[in-house]
């Protein structure tokens, strides 16, 4: 990206001439396709910059969170964005105050301006939700007021909280933090030691779930302003329209997920069994049913990784494989450096891929899962110019979880150790869990929350806990005893108060993964390369078309209700296959 941080102050320089450079070109996109054109392309040059920066200054940061002058070049950045949005302002307004038609013929006439096609014609598509440029600059003067919600939930759950002591059946003293506390859930073995602990930290969100609640009244309230303002009937509709997902797709998830809870039930009771419980706590849900001292060495994880997705090719795997032993990738954990794995994109330069890895069999699915961002991204990236480049979160998760199953596949196709296959098939089992069901119920919550605030209808803490909780019940029905302090486990989801809807993607990326590895994998030579070359089409796509429309090229329809049923039938057969294989463990 940048030899050094004054390589950095010039890019940042070069950001701000070239926001002053757009600025100038306002009332000039009516004179015709070169306007438009030159407008385009400085948006381009624009783009490709921003990720530079911004990418820079965030990987430095994620690496090593104690330095305070990177956090600071990064608000920095920040800044440079919002200005940026205040000064661009005037753009789709004016794009939009030339006549669809003209404007089709202008690109038609002009080669350089089919890259730009797509994004374009969709603002037409869009057109009565823009305001005016007046509308629109006033609407930017508040981007960095709307993020106060945001800012006050991460003070409130990570600055000023102040997590608990407690001391467990050992004598042992801890302080519950969420890495503390989910530590105590995946690795104490005492059902008591565990609920002590959840009673505890869960009481720690109790003490401030007005708080909480006023903070998540103020996500709903900005959500449905920003609706009404764009004139939108629903915060649902103003959260799909920009990749034109029917409501539907939202609908029919949380619908199908409810009505296909029996195979959860099942498991959970499955589990109940095998670790000889009375009653079964959502506590439970963590802790190992068989143990293992198997190490997955990086090494050892990267090898089965690239083994795993020959199916798709030499030229993938190649690829795939000169990525991984490149030096994009931060595999371990280090003082300072932030939690968890994600892959960023950087248009030019390639995708960077921050990793902790652990030598367990998660971290192995975690590379797995990573390295499927990674691909998707290097394939997007070479395959469209700057404008397309950039894939939508709708479709971001399917590569990720297509790759996680590849992996299974081939893990338990090396393996005929019962314990080990029990293991394996847990994985996947837990990952619809956390993929499909929890996301949905999420969802669910989400879509009760928003729909009071458009009815104008009081949100309280009591309010939304009571949902809340009433969709525990729902989904887990008789198999697990819901302890009342869960009600209040919506107060510290991040992703309800940094991202709404966001979370229903998980769930149809999952089922989208399902529908595409089965096409890949099952069925007759000829089929399954065709499937393939779909698959590998739609890692190239970028965001050269609406995401449904993506999928459906490759295979998917999640306006169909078989689609995420089908994530539903699997849960069925892969519990069925654990209990099986816990037949035959000594």
């Amino acid at each position: 990206m940048y030899a050094n941080w004054e390589a950095w102050e010039r890019g940042m320089k070069d950001i701000d001439d070239k926001i002053g450079a757009f600025a100038e070109l306002k009332g000039s996109l009516k004179n015709g396709p070169d306007a438009v054109l030159k407008a385009y392309q400085l948006f381009d040059q624009i783009g490709m910059l921003e990720y530079k920066v911004y990418g820079y200054t965030a990987l430095q940061r994620d690496v090593d969170t104690r330095n305070q002058e990177i956090s600071g070049k990064f608000q920095r950045v920040m800044a440079l964005f919002a200005k940026l949005g205040t000064a661009t302002a005037w753009f789709t307004p004016e794009l939009l105050s030339v006549p669809q038609a003209d404007m089709e013929r202008w690109i038609d006439a002009t080669p350089a301006l089919q890259p730009y096609r797509f994004t374009i014609v969709d603002n037409y598509r869009q057109q009565k939700h823009v305001l005016d440029e007046k509308g629109e600059r006033l609407l930017s003067y508040a981007a960095q007021f709307g993020s106060t919600p945001k800012a006050a939930f991460q003070e409130l759950s990570t600055s000023d909280i102040k997590f608990p002591l407690v001391t467990l059946s050992d004598g042992k003293e801890i302080k519950l933090t969420p890495g503390a506390y989910q530590s105590v859930l995946a690795t104490n073995h005492k059902q008591a030691d565990r609920g002590k602990a959840f009673d505890a930290y869960l009481k720690t969100y109790a003490a401030t779930n007005n708080t909480y609640a006023a903070i998540y009244n103020g996500v709903l309230q900005r959500g449905w302003f920003n609706a009404q303002a764009r004139n939108f009937p629903s915060t649902l509709e103003s959260n799909l329209d920009g990749n034109a997902i029917p409501v539907s797709v939202v609908s029919t998830l949380v619908d199908t997920a409810r009505k296909g809870t029996a195979p959860l039930q099942r498991y959970l009771k499955l589990r109940k069994k095998l670790l000889g419980l009375t009653e079964y706590h959502l506590y439970d849900g963590s802790i190992p049913i068989y143990k293992t001292d198997q190490i997955y060495t990086y090494a050892d994880s990267r090898d089965s990784v690239l083994a795993s997705v020959a199916p798709l090719g030499p030229d993938y795997v190649a690829k795939y494989r000169k990525f991984m032993t490149g030096k994009q990738v931060d595999v371990y954990e280090s003082e300072g450096k932030r939690s968890g794995a994600y892959v960023m994109g950087i248009y030019g330069v390639g995708p960077y891929m921050l990793l902790n890895h652990n030598d367990t069999q998660d971290a192995m699915f975690t590379l797995a899962h990573e390295g499927g961002h990674a691909m998707h991204t290097l394939l997007s990236h070479e395959s469209q110019p700057f404008v397309s480049a950039a894939y939508t979160i709708f479709v971001a998760e399917v590569a990720s979880t297509t790759n996680e199953r590849f992996l299974l596949s081939h893990l338990l196709q090396k393996t005929t150790d019962p314990k080990e296959r029990f293991l394996l098939l847990q994985h996947a089992v837990d990952s619809i869990v956390g993929t499909f069901y929890t996301q949905a119920l999420f969802a669910d919550y989400e879509l009760q929350a928003h729909q009071l605030v458009e009815a104008g209808k009081p949100i309280t803490s009591e309010v939304l806990s009571n949902i809340y909780l009433k969709l525990l019940k729902d989904y887990y029905g008789d198999a697990v005893t819901v302890d009342e302090l869960y009600k209040y486990t919506w107060s510290r989801v991040p992703h309800f108060y940094n991202s709404p809807y966001y979370v229903y993607q998980y769930a149809t990326c999952f089922a989208s993964s399902a529908k595409l590895f089965k096409d890949m994998t099952s069925g007759s030579p000829s089929s399954r390369s065709a499937a393939t070359e779909r698959y590998l089409t739609l890692l190239k796509s970028g965001g050269n078309d609406h995401p449904m429309k993506q999928l459906q090229k490759a295979g998917v329809d999640l306006s169909k209700r078989e689609t995420v049923q089908a994530v539903v039938d699997q849960m069925e057969e892969l519990v069925a296959q654990m209990e099986a294989e816990a037949a035959k463990i000594q």
